[in-house]
């Protein structure tokens, strides 16, 4: 039930001013945290383990994102 990331990504773009020193990121892309996709929390979710819910960060696993700032490299 968890939200693929490619449904989380968003991609936007960027002004390129004319007269701007360096070359362009044409477009940047932002995560959209998957809490924003639930209405409402659903009665009986399934829930993580302890140690699990910790290492992800959330007890419920539809409500984990599978972004990893390290990975992205933060643009």
């Amino acid at each position: 039930m968890a939200i693929p990331l490619s449904m989380q990504e968003r991609v936007y773009p960027v002004y390129a001013g004319p007269f701007d020193p360096c070359p362009p990121i044409l477009c940047k892309t932002y995560v959209v945290p998957p809490h924003l996709f639930l209405g409402f929390q659903p009665p009986n979710l399934p829930q993580f383990s302890l140690p699990e819910a910790l290492k992800q960060g959330t007890l419920w696993p539809a409500l984990s994102s599978s972004y990893c700032p390290q990975e992205r490299g933060g643009n």
